[in-house]
């Protein structure tokens, strides 16, 4: 399991699943849509990695599940909703920096152009 502290990184797919928080709490298969929307095909979550993601942020206390719902009454009650922790934002921010980072690095290397081309 991936810890969060400055020295280590997130898995992808945890970092995917804090990104689609950071706008508000969203179940399951709205995480799995905000990503498929954003990123490309090849990083696409499946049920399982995201369930197993999901199940690794808790223990980690970066997210947690919401008992709030949009509309109770057309709601289906099986249905979890989730939401960024205080922590989750810090360890979001802190994967965010070491993958920017990253790119610069690349970039010096002329790895990268400017816009992000290989």
């Amino acid at each position: 399991m991936a810890r969060v502290s400055g020295s280590s990184a997130l898995t992808p797919a945890m970092f995917d699943i804090l990104l689609a928080l950071t706008d508000g709490e969203r179940h399951g298969y709205a995480i799995m849509q905000e990503i498929a929307g954003r990123v490309a095909q090849s990083r696409r979550l499946g049920p399982g990695t995201l369930y197993r993601s999901i199940h690794q942020l808790l223990e980690l206390g970066l997210i947690e599940e919401s008992r709030n719902r949009p509309d109770p009454s057309i709601e289906d009650e099986r249905r979890r909703y989730y939401r960024i922790t205080a922590a989750g934002v810090a360890a979001a921010r802190n994967e965010a920096r070491r993958l920017d980072e990253i790119v610069r690095t690349a970039r010096a290397k002329h790895l990268l152009d400017s816009s992000g081309a290989a």
